[in-house]
């Protein structure tokens, strides 16, 4: 086995250096998008009735094969920050209010099933500053 320092393992993957630069919230949206969007027939998995857990109680829940776990494989993202794959977590790294976080990740708003292209698309809405007006027809 040949040893290599990490930066050329990362180079050799085509993994963006952040080391000391700060990620923008559009930028961490726009990355957690583009990496659902690389697999966009993937099948994943919404949180189960968000809304109907207290707020401590929400910001603990997970799963496997969520689009939260999908971002917390990224490399990027947990340098920048990304410290875990519950709710609390995804919400305070990607600066989601409960509303956006019940938007993106919630099932009620998946009939069906969840893949990942719609996902990424949602988050880019998320992620795309909008007039008032445009908010209130979202």
């Amino acid at each position: 086995m040949k040893h290599q320092p990490i930066h050329e393992i990362d180079a050799l993957g085509g993994i963006a250096q952040v080391q000391g630069a700060t990620l923008s919230r559009r930028e961490r949206l726009q990355r957690w998008a583009d990496l659902l969007s690389r697999n966009p027939d993937r099948q994943l998995k919404p949180l189960s009735r968000v809304e109907f857990y207290a707020e401590r109680e929400r910001a603990l829940l997970r799963g496997e094969n969520t689009p939260i776990s999908v971002a917390l494989a990224d490399p990027v993202l947990r340098e920048a920050g990304l410290q875990g794959d519950t709710l609390g977590d995804a919400q305070k790294f990607f600066e989601l209010s409960a509303a956006e976080a019940h938007y993106l990740l919630c099932d009620c708003h998946f009939p069906g099933q969840m893949d990942a292209e719609g996902m990424a698309n949602r988050i880019r809405k998320v992620a795309t500053p909008k007039s008032l007006w445009s908010r209130i027809w979202m």
